[in-house]
């Protein structure tokens, strides 16, 4: 009578807390959008069936028959309850277990059950089955998380562990009821009356691991997203800041530079293509945009690797050379020069005008963009056919 009223005490216990614990996982799918989740919350409601399906046959006390069913239906619920718990878990190792596999676990834990049962005619010997099933599925489980190293995992797989160890102890319990040992006998009864408080205990900290590994997992995944939308503003800036025909910087990426070089000084350039206007009339835009991409090509080549070239506007470029005063860097007006004979675009000779002014160390770098212009138009308007700006 001692041993019913502690079974019944243990096992409402463990009602109450499978059914908080599922609650719990409902609430949380609502706002939380996991297949892990929904696993586990399956896992529950299958433990608060096995559950319902224990106190039915205790209160009734089924024939035969109905007692087999219901043996079939403890061992397919508890078998599903711990399977759905350790898929759960496998969703952090392997992501994509598909609906297949799920129904491949389910006729497999079916077949389980209905074989199980008719080979487990007294309780003791289900009691065996059911708690090495629990053991086995539980701990490789947890070794699957430790191997595999899941983020989060440590409580989950503590949990895991803490059943399977309990797991083992009530198989053994069940055990020696088979083979009864007088002088353990009611030491036995008492523990597997009072088991299900223990496996209570258990099963809260597996809820607390499913929720903590369920958090790691979303924080790794918020910082992944957040490390990509850094790469992809990046790489939008780029685009941005790059033009598209001649690949080299714009305008827009102009002033970073020039604050750089407040510390360092610089020498500017600025160069105009000559006669671009009659080369898009009389050639095409084809031709012209051609010529953009060779003289780009040309400048890149030909100044040093730190110095910055920028497509200004139209056909307009712009070179900083960083801590270079202008003696250093103005001879590299021939080398491109030289290179444009060579590279001509369908026969035509790409020509160009340059000025200079040199930005001091904390000098003004609108002045001096200014006058890198006007050095500009001034050696254009010296040439034949050379144009002053518009206005």
């Amino acid at each position: 009578m001692e041993e019913l009223l502690l079974w019944r005490w243990s096992t409402t216990a463990q009602i109450a807390s499978a059914l908080m614990i599922a609650v719990f996982f409902i609430v949380l799918t609502r706002s939380v959008r996991r297949s892990e989740l929904q696993l586990w919350v399956n896992a529950w409601l299958a433990n608060l069936a096995a559950l319902a399906v224990t106190v039915i046959f205790w209160f009734v006390q089924p024939a035969e028959l109905s007692f087999l069913l219901i043996r079939v239906g403890y061992i397919f619920t508890k078998t599903l309850f711990v399977a759905l718990l350790a898929a759960g878990a496998w969703r952090f190792v392997r992501p994509r277990l598909g609906a297949r596999e799920s129904r491949r676990m389910i006729v497999a834990i079916a077949a389980f059950a209905g074989v199980a049962a008719l080979l487990t005619p007294r309780l003791e010997q289900l009691g065996v089955v059911q708690s090495a099933v629990i053991a086995i599925l539980l701990g490789a489980s947890a070794v699957l998380l430790i191997a595999k190293r899941v983020p989060g995992a440590g409580w989950l797989a503590a949990g895991f562990t803490l059943r399977a160890i309990l797991g083992v102890v009530e198989a053994i319990a069940y055990g020696s009821q088979l083979r009864p040992m007088p002088w353990l006998q009611q030491e036995t009864g008492m523990f597997l009356a009072a088991h299900s408080s223990f496996d209570t205990g258990a099963e809260w900290v597996i809820a607390l691991g499913c929720v903590l590994v369920l958090y790691r997992t979303i924080q790794g995944d918020l910082i992944k997203a957040n490390v990509d939308l850094l790469a992809a503003k990046e790489t939008l800036q780029d685009l941005v800041d790059h033009d598209a025909l001649t690949g080299l910087s714009n305008r827009r990426a102009l002033p970073r530079v020039l604050r750089e070089a407040y510390d360092t000084g610089a020498t500017v350039i600025f160069f105009d293509l000559n006669d671009f206007k009659e080369i898009n009339d009389s050639l095409g835009h084809q031709v012209g945009d051609e010529c953009l991409k060779k003289f780009a090509q040309a400048l890149q080549s030909s100044f040093r690797p730190t110095d910055h070239v920028f497509r200004f506007a139209g056909d307009e470029f712009v070179v900083i050379a960083p801590s270079a005063q202008p003696e250093q860097v103005i001879h590299r007006l021939d080398k491109v020069r030289e290179r444009l004979k060579v590279e001509r675009v369908r026969g035509h000779q790409i020509g160009f005008s340059a000025g200079h002014a040199y930005l001091p160390i904390h000098g003004d770098s609108e002045a001096a963009m200014k006058a890198a212009d006007e050095a500009m138009y001034a050696e254009k308007a010296l040439k034949p056919g050379g144009r002053r700006r518009a206005g």
